[in-house]
């Protein structure tokens, strides 16, 4: 004998039902796209790398204009070109290697903590691509990431050099979570172009581009290492000098750059 549609029994078991139904439906949803959420992502990465150098173009496609850079993998505790065998030995494979994912890994990273930690992440990764342009077999221009601890968020983003490993050619954060209308800013396009034209490295090699409370002073003589602090978000402003003076100096990439200015590409 059929049960009633009121009873508890049956509801039960169309609740159930439906919940097993719409799991399949949402399970096979997320496997299908995953594909999909991948290229983009991927899409997504060459887009930020394009946009810091300045490369973007109107009606060209970012897989098109990508082909012309050239992705390596940098070792930073050698602050070299990773050979191939440093390559394997780590499992990398540079077009798709998610540094992210490699700062967790004990047996890929170093962990960091007090001084040696201004841009308080925790953890360095060994390895680190970097994405060249080149003319010739000259390197036009150098685009490294960077990542670094704000107010709220730990912010991701690229810096682009010019050839002589020292200029800023763009600079900007993919991934950031700090307050709208104030840290939230270093996504403006205004703030993001007081970044062109800036010099990393003092006459000592240094890293000591930084941000300044109240904007830069023309006049100064070391205008050139300065950019506009964010208004109302000075930790924020804090975080973003930690990150490029930490990643631009001797724990990150200054060796490998100092090298490229030095002796050129290897």
């Amino acid at each position: 004998m059929a049960s009633s549609n009121d009873s508890i029994k049956k509801t039960i078991i169309v609740a159930l039902s439906l919940c097993l139904v719409c799991s399949i439906f949402v399970a096979a949803a997320a496997v299908g796209l995953k594909p999909i959420q991948k290229e983009n992502k991927d899409l997504d990465r060459k887009r930020n790398i394009l946009s810091s150098a300045g490369m973007l173009v109107p009606g060209k496609s970012v897989d098109e204009i990508f082909e012309t850079v050239e992705t390596r993998i940098v070792n930073l505790q050698t602050g070299t070109f990773a050979t191939e065998a440093e390559i394997k030995a780590a499992g990398i494979k540079p077009a798709t290697y998610d540094q992210k994912a490699a700062s967790k890994d004990p047996q890929l990273s170093v962990a960091l903590s007090g001084g040696n930690d201004p841009a308080s992440i925790k953890r360095r990764a060994n390895f680190s691509a970097v994405y060249l342009v080149k003319s010739g077999d000259d390197i036009d221009r150098i685009i490294v990431p960077v990542h670094g601890y704000g107010l709220w968020s730990t912010m991701y983003g690229f810096m682009a050099l010019k050839s002589d490993f020292n200029t800023v050619i763009g600079f900007g954060f993919y991934s950031q979570g700090e307050t709208p209308g104030l840290g939230g800013e270093v996504d403006n396009p205004n703030w993001k172009a007081l970044w062109k034209g800036k010099e990393v490295y003092d006459d000592q090699g240094e890293a000591v581009l930084h941000l300044v409370k109240g904007g830069v002073d023309s006049s100064d003589p070391k205008a050139a290492y300065k950019v506009d602090g964010l208004s109302g978000a000075t930790l924020t402003s804090r975080g973003v000098t930690n990150l490029v003076q930490y990643w631009l100096g001797e724990e990150g990439f200054g060796p490998f750059l100092a090298k490229l200015r030095s002796e050129g590409v290897q």
